[in-house]
Formats: structure tokens, C-alpha cells, sequence
């Protein structure tokens, strides 16, 4: 597994490094010869404020990319809240590859009897919209939806942008800056 690191505003120490390195090997029962990673580290937070550290593995195979991503206050508490995600994912690739992997032979119900209790066969109860909020949507420019995102203490506000005439969404991130999501047709 080659393993790159880029790190922003965070000084990576050797023995993260290693450590990192050494839980993402583990990975490697899950995974081909040939596999790319790449770890990124950050560091942010307000002035005055406690930093927030996140981690995010970008796991490239065969054409596929397996991506987990965590935030905290500790470096270290990342590294043990990501390696589970990560196997999670890749188990579920592993066992979609030997259902694949079977489907013409004839005992197919009893690989499935076999499997069938493995995490990613496991049924799950679909989520469901809980609450329907209606609202007024105002035409009105970024700045100004920055002041209503603001004022309500809200994470995103929908809002139609004066500027192009397009539905757009404002949404808050964690470095305390904002994003802007506005469609193509």
C-alpha cells in the first residue's frame, strides 16, 4: 500500500505517522496488490477557541475510492474513530465481491443463508422524512444570506440569489466560513 500525507496547518510527527501507517496496512486483507492512499491532516479553529483536528483516508482501488473523514479536538482520537469506518466500508466491497463472485452457481441461497448475517446484508430501517417545514423563499444577494444565516444561527439557508435568479443553498463550515451550492441546468 503506498500511503501519501498532506497535512494543513497541522505538523504531522513521525509517530503518527507510523501509526497511521501501521493501522491502514491492517486494511490490506481487504484490498489488492496495488492500492493508493492519501491521509489529510488539519488543524483549525477561531482564535480564542480550542482547535478541531481532521482526518480524512482516501483509500483508491481497482477504480473505486473508499473516503472516511473525522473531526475532533484530538489527532489521536481521529485515528480510532476512522479505522472502523474504513473497515466498515471495505467489508462491504469484500462481501459484494463474493456475492458477485457466485451468482452462477446453482447453491446460491445457501452462500446467501451463510453470509446473510454479515453487517452489510443486515437490514436497516430506512430514514423517513419526520418534518415538512414550509417557509417564504426571499430573493436576496449572498451577503445578505449571510446575515440571515447568522441571525438565525442556522448551519445552511436556501434562498434564491439575486445575482443569477437561481435556487441556492449557504451553508456554514467547520472552519467557520461558508460554502455556496447553486445548480446548472
Amino acid at each position: 500500500m503506498k500511503i501519501e500525507f498532506v497535512s494543513k496547518n497541522y505538523n504531522d510527527s513521525e509517530r503518527l505517522v507510523r501509526i497511521v501507517e501501521t493501522k491502514l496496512e491492517s486494511l490490506c486483507k481487504f484490498l489488492p496488490d496495488e492500492v493508493n492512499s492519501i491521509v489529510k491532516l488539519k488543524a483549525f479553529g477561531k482564535d480564542g477557541e480550542q482547535m478541531k483536528y481532521t482526518m480524512e483516508v482516501s483509500i483508491k482501488f481497482r477504480g473505486k475510492v473508499i473516503r472516511s473523514e473525522v473531526t475532533s479536538f484530538n489527532m489521536w482520537d481521529n485515528i480510532d474513530k476512522i479505522m472502523p469506518k474504513l473497515e466498515s466500508q471495505l467489508a462491504k466491497i469484500k462481501d459484494k465481491r463474493v456475492v458477485e463472485s457466485v451468482k452462477g452457481i446453482n447453491d446460491f441461497d445457501e452462500i446467501i443463508e451463510e453470509i446473510k448475517d454479515r453487517p452489510f446484508f443486515q437490514q436497516k430501517d430506512k430514514a423517513k422524512v419526520v418534518k415538512i417545514k414550509n417557509y417564504q423563499i426571499s430573493i436576496i444577494t449572498v451577503e445578505q444570506a449571510i446575515e440571515e444565516i447568522e441571525l438565525l444561527d442556522h448551519d445552511f439557508y436556501v434562498f434564491v440569489n439575486a445575482e443569477d435568479n437561481k435556487v441556492s443553498v449557504l451553508y456554514k463550515r467547520q472552519d467557520g466560513n461558508y460554502g455556496l451550492i447553486s445548480p446548472e441546468y
